[in-house]
This record gives C-alpha cells, structure tokens and sequence, in this order.
C-alpha cells in the first residue's frame, strides 16, 4: 500500500471509493399531504421542536432488548 493510501492512523483506505453499492436495493417513500392548519406560538415551538400541531408526534418508543 502506498504512504497517499494510509490515513492519520495507518489505516488503509480507498482513494475513490463509489458513490453507491455494487447491487443497490430500490426502496419507495410514501409522504402524505401535509394540510396546513395551524401553528404553534414561537415559543411552543421552541419547546416541541416544530412549529406544526401535525408533526408534533412524541417518541414512545424504548430501547429493544
């Protein structure tokens, strides 16, 4: 391996590696249409991490054993 193929650490590393996997898997999103409503104040906002009641969506989940 030459001294322009080793990183900060010795580690080897690709010098053009490609931008997508040999057998990339296709995947489809579904986006439904967001209606617009309403808003939160600022400073709810702020506090809810959205302006938006419709995305206003708590985490319930947990960790998975």
């Amino acid at each position: 391996m030459t001294d322009n193929m080793m990183d900060m650490d010795g580690q080897g590393c690709e010098m053009n590696p490609t931008p997508l996997p040999a057998m990339p898997v296709v995947a489809m999103a579904y986006v439904p249409f967001q209606q617009f409503n309403s808003t939160y104040t600022p400073e709810k906002g702020l506090e809810m991490g959205t302006i938006f009641p419709e995305l206003d969506k708590p985490f319930l989940g947990g960790r998975r054993k």
